[in-house]
């Protein structure tokens, strides 16, 4: 796995962060990894749980969602499931935007089903590799002890092995979160990325360069009373690994920056993945538009011309039926014991204004399904 190396190698890695970069590299040493028929029947029966459990729970975007937000707000100190929740929540977005007013109408039938599978393979992916352990670590701290040597059984990666049993002795969130987000973003890199599959169905199709160049891969986190308050960010080169762990790290701060306006608004917002959840005075899950193209501009400055239906976002269980998956693709993708640059401690200035960037996006997007039989042609 290549990760950037652009950093100075001579930047100093905490006390801390040496002993993991030690652990990461006996680990590679010693590849021989524990597997299920070599451990009690007591194990075996924690394993079988956890994966029944994590499948139960890996339905469809929205429960999925939903099961981040309840594990955080039982085990806070997990800061990625919050962050996993928001992501989650913009990943159904997207999965609902493909039937939506504005990019059905740039796609065919069959690439919005292609796009949707390529956003709900990730989701699932994301969600298969994660909550088994954070399942484990539930189970840890219920029998007062540490199971990590069971992850090598639900094939999570060495990686995270020793990231875990270094927070179960020092509880450093922070240190958790960002190998989590390194461990994510890492995995779907050869399973989805790279996937000459996805490759030439999705990230290669106009459609996507189209999306790009548009801005529509923002991430939005709402907060707020009556009136929501959008901060985010966006990322242009999705296919760079390295850029995709920054954002990461950029979301990660952003969040707990704004942790309790952020944390009061999902409270109050069950995932539906409509947009209606956080602007319903543009959206609206119930289509109030006429069948056939769009004919006139209905945005202006981030509101509806007088007059105009509002956007169509449909809720997610009305548009996609629940996928079944093939088996996650094998391997594991650590190799380099340099990734714990990733997890130094770095103080940025994350500003997070996206409000204007986002009512940006969505005008160019109605201006792009009016020309469309001029891009198209």
């Amino acid at each position: 796995m290549f990760f950037c190396k652009k950093k100075k190698k001579t930047e100093p890695l905490s006390h801390q962060l040496h002993e993991i970069k030690g652990k990461l590299k006996k680990s590679l040493r010693n590849p021989c990894q524990l597997k299920i028929e070599h451990v009690s029947e007591k194990d075996q029966m924690i394993v079988g749980q956890i994966r029944q459990t994590t499948k139960m729970l890996n339905s469809n975007n929205v429960t999925r969602t939903k099961a981040y937000l309840d594990f955080y707000l039982r085990y806070p100190e997990i800061h990625w499931a919050f962050l996993g929740h928001l992501v989650s929540r913009n990943g159904g977005w997207n999965m609902t935007d493909l039937k939506g007013d504005l990019l059905s109408r740039l796609m065919s039938e069959k690439k919005q089903e292609e796009f949707f599978e390529f956003l709900e393979r990730g989701n699932w992916l994301i969600f298969q590799d994660a909550f088994p352990q954070f399942l484990l670590y539930e189970e840890s701290l219920r029998q007062g002890r540490s199971l990590f040597y069971l992850l090598p059984c639900l094939d999570i990666s060495r990686f995270m092995e020793v990231i875990w049993n270094d927070f179960w002795l020092r509880r450093d969130s922070y240190i958790l979160a960002m190998a989590q987000v390194v461990n994510e973003q890492s995995y779907l890199e050869a399973r989805m990325i790279q996937n000459p599959f996805y490759k030439e169905k999705v990230l290669h199709t106009l459609e996507f360069v189209l999306q790009d160049l548009l801005s529509f891969n923002q991430i939005l986190f709402p907060s707020g009373g009556e009136k929501t308050v959008l901060t985010g960010m966006t990322i242009h080169q999705f296919g760079s690994l390295h850029e995709r762990i920054v954002l990461g790290r950029k979301l990660y701060q952003l969040l707990f920056k704004r942790h309790k306006e952020i944390l009061g608004w999902c409270l109050s917002h069950v995932h539906s993945g409509s947009r209606k959840d956080y602007w319903p005075h543009i959206f609206n899950d119930v289509n109030e538009g006429v069948p056939g193209p769009l004919q006139i501009r209905r945005l202006k400055n981030c509101r509806l011309i007088k007059g105009s239906p509002k956007l169509f976002s449909p809720l997610l269980e009305h548009v996609w039926p629940n996928m079944r998956h093939r088996p996650a693709e094998s391997g594991d993708w650590f190799d380099d014991p340099d990734v714990v640059v990733y997890l130094k401690k770095i103080d940025e200035v994350i500003d997070g204004e996206i409000t204007g960037d986002y009512c940006e996006t969505l005008q160019n997007l109605e201006l792009a399904v009016l020309a469309k039989k001029a891009v198209f042609i």
